[in-house]
């Protein structure tokens, strides 16, 4: 969330657009649908130095057939010149989806007071959903287990992109003074497990020392992060596993 004056933003990141394949995939193109309808404004956000795929294209499509009002985000154009950045706009421009298009960098901060200034005129009147201190409704654990996902994803994902989640199981204090998170990582086969652990657990600890420093920095503290490995076949189907990621 983030409370400006009297206007306040809620943002809903959404799951990844894509067919339906198995439980997983129908609940998140239903809850893709469900937020697409209540949602006042819809942000795609594309990356300056990467073109236009099937992907892309394919959630322009579905924004357009759900009436959404869109505006789009070309972000990274830190990492690009402005020729690129030229070119990228036009190539967001053809995707034919978004009312107004803004050039932004997410880590310099160019181009988000216009983009803000826009989304906040875009809000209808009404009571603030939340109190302005709060910065989001996720439980620390699920937040937690997004950011260990994101690590693991940054460095399998071609591999395996929605084979693996992750369940943090406990968030407790030690006597040093750091905390102690522990986490779960599910797959669903045993190659994808010898894929995320790695030679003699290279990759796993990768990962973990990565999410460790994210975590630190999300928590303020030292912590100490153990992460599992464990198979679990057709994971993706099991209504009662899907509970307990939240993935409703």
């Amino acid at each position: 969330m983030l409370t400006l004056a009297a206007t306040q933003l809620i943002f809903v990141d959404l799951p990844g657009v894509q067919r339906p394949r198995d439980l997983l995939t129908q609940r998140m193109a239903a809850r893709v649908g469900r937020e697409l309808e209540e949602a006042d404004r819809v942000l795609l956000v594309l990356a300056a130095d990467q073109r236009i795929g099937g992907g892309d294209r394919f959630i322009a499509a579905a924004l357009a057939a759900a009436h959404a009002r869109v505006s789009i985000a070309v972000n990274k154009i830190d990492r690009t010149s402005p020729q690129r950045t030229a070119q990228a706009l036009l190539d967001a421009e053809g995707l034919g989806v978004g009312e107004e298009i803004f050039p932004i960098s997410a880590r310099t901060g160019a181009g988000l007071d216009a983009l803000t200034a826009h989304l906040c005129a875009s809000m209808p009147e009404g009571e603030h959903l939340f109190a302005s201190s709060t910065e989001s409704d996720q439980p620390m654990a699920l937040h937690l287990a997004e950011l260990i996902r994101e690590a693991l994803l940054r460095r399998v994902y071609d591999e395996l992109p929605h084979a693996a989640e992750v369940i943090v199981e406990e968030i407790a204090p030690l006597p040093s003074g750091a905390l102690l998170v522990r986490a779960l990582i599910w797959v669903e086969t045993d190659s994808q497990r010898a894929i995320v652990v790695g030679a003699r657990g290279r990759m796993v600890k990768a990962i973990g020392s990565a999410a460790r420093r994210t975590l630190e920095g999300e928590l303020g503290s030292h912590v100490h992060l153990e992460l599992t490995v464990r198979t679990r076949r057709g994971w993706r189907s099991e209504p009662s596993a899907l509970a307990r990621l939240q993935i409703e």
